[in-house]
C-alpha cells in the first residue's frame, strides 16, 4: 500500500535564517551537586554494627582457626623435638617469644580502652557537677585531670598557673572553665591542626586522583588516623581494636545526628557562594569530602576530649575547612 507524503509548513519568524552562529545556545543540564559520597560511605560502613549472629559466626570461625594454629605449631615442635633437640629448641624458644609478644599486645590494648575509659568518665563526672554546680566534684575533676596531665611538658605552664589559682575559684563552674583555659587550649589547638590536615588530605586525594575508589580509601585511612592522633593529644592514646572502636563511636554518633548531611550553604560560606558551579565535579567532591572530614574531626574532639566544650567554643567546621584549603579559595 503507497502513502503520500505528508508537507509541513514551517512558520518563518524572521527573514535571516537560522544558522549556528545565530542559534541560541544550548541550555546547560543542572548537575546534581556534591554530596561526599566517599565520607558518607566511610560513615556508614563505621557506624554499622554487625548482627549477633554474624559477630558470633567471626567468634567462632576466629577461635576454631587460633585452636588450629595452635595445635599444628605445637605439633610443629614436638616432631621437631624429636628429630632434633636443638632445633626443636629453637622452634621452642621462638614460640614461647611468640606468645610473650602476643599477651604484651593485648595487654597494650586492655591499657588503651582503660585510657579511653577513663577520659569518657571524666567527661561524664564534669557534666554532672557542671549541672548540679557541685564545686567538691568539680575540684576532685580537677585533680583527676591535673593526675591525668602530670607527665605532660607541653602544658607544663599550663598546669603550673592552673595549680596557682585553683583556691581562688569558689565555684564549678568558674574552676573548670580555668581548667579549660589553661590546660585544654595548647590542645585543643593540638586537635585543630590534626583535623585541618586529615581535611586537606582528603580533599586533595578526591579532587587529584581519578582513580575508582582511591577517595574511599584515603577518606578512611585518614579519619581513622585523625581520630587516634585526636585521643593521643587529650590523653587518651588508642591501640588498634581501640581506634576501631573510638572510630564506630564518632561515626556512630555522626550518623545518629544526621551531622553527615552537607550542602552547598557549608561550602559557599567559605568560597563566597556558588562556587560549586564554577568549578569541576570532582574538586567540588573534594571540598565536600575535606568538610564531611572536619565534621569527624570536631567530633572526635568532643568524643575525647576529657571536659565539656563550656567557655571555649567548639571548633567551626567553616573556619577548619577554611584553613585546611587556604589559598585555594579567594573572596570576591
Amino acid at each position: 500500500m503507497s502513502r503520500k507524503p505528508v508537507l509541513f509548513d514551517l512558520d518563518e519568524t524572521s527573514d535571516t535564517p537560522e544558522t549556528p552562529a545565530t542559534a541560541p545556545p544550548v541550555p546547560d543540564l543542572p548537575d546534581d551537586p556534591p554530596t561526599g559520597q566517599a565520607m558518607r560511605a566511610v560513615a556508614l560502613l563505621a557506624a554499622r554494627r554487625p548482627s549477633r549472629t554474624l559477630r558470633l559466626f567471626w567468634a567462632a570461625f576466629v577461635g576454631l582457626l587460633g585452636l588450629a594454629i595452635s595445635i599444628a605449631a605445637w605439633d610443629f615442635v614436638t616432631g621437631l623435638l624429636s628429630r632434633s633437640s636443638v632445633l626443636g629448641g629453637l622452634a621452642l624458644g621462638l614460640l614461647a617469644l611468640g606468645g610473650v609478644t602476643l599477651l604484651v599486645l593485648i595487654l597494650r590494648e586492655m591499657a588503651a580502652f582503660a585510657r579511653l575509659r577513663r577520659l569518657d568518665d571524666l567527661h561524664q563526672q564534669a557534666d554532672a557537677a557542671l549541672a548540679a554546680s557541685d564545686l567538691t566534684a568539680a575540684r576532685k575533676v580537677l585533680d583527676r585531670l591535673l593526675d591525668l596531665y602530670a607527665g605532660r611538658g607541653d602544658i607544663r605552664w599550663g598546669r603550673d598557673r592552673l595549680e596557682e589559682r585553683r583556691d581562688d575559684m569558689f565555684d564549678a563552674d568558674a574552676l573548670l572553665s580555668l581548667a579549660e583555659a589553661e590546660l585544654l587550649a595548647p590542645l585543643d589547638a593540638a586537635a585543630t591542626r590534626e583535623i585541618e590536615a586529615a581535611a586537606r588530605q582528603v580533599a586533595a586525594v578526591t579532587a587529584l586522583v581519578p582513580l575508582a575508589l582511591a577517595d574511599l580509601a584515603a577518606a578512611l585511612t585518614a579519619n581513622l588516623r585523625m581520630i587516634r592522633r585526636i585521643a593521643e593529644i587529650y590523653g587518651g592514646r588508642a591501640g588498634f581494636f581501640g581506634s576501631l572502636r573510638l572510630g564506630r563511636a564518632v561515626m556512630t554518633h555522626l550518623v545518629a545526628t544526621g551531622a553527615v548531611a552537607v550542602g552547598d550553604d557549608l561550602i559557599g560560606s567559605i568560597a563566597g557562594g556558588g562556587v560549586l558551579a564554577k568549578v569541576s565535579r570532582r574538586f567540588g567532591e573534594g571540598v565536600v569530602n575535606g568538610a564531611l572530614t572536619a565534621r569527624v574531626g570536631v567530633a572526635a574532639m568532643e568524643v575525647c576530649r576529657p571536659l565539656p566544650f563550656r567557655s571555649r567554643k567548639r571548633p567551626s567546621v567553616s573556619a577548619l575547612l577554611q584553613r585546611a584549603l587556604a589559598g585555594v579559595f579567594s573572596r570576591p
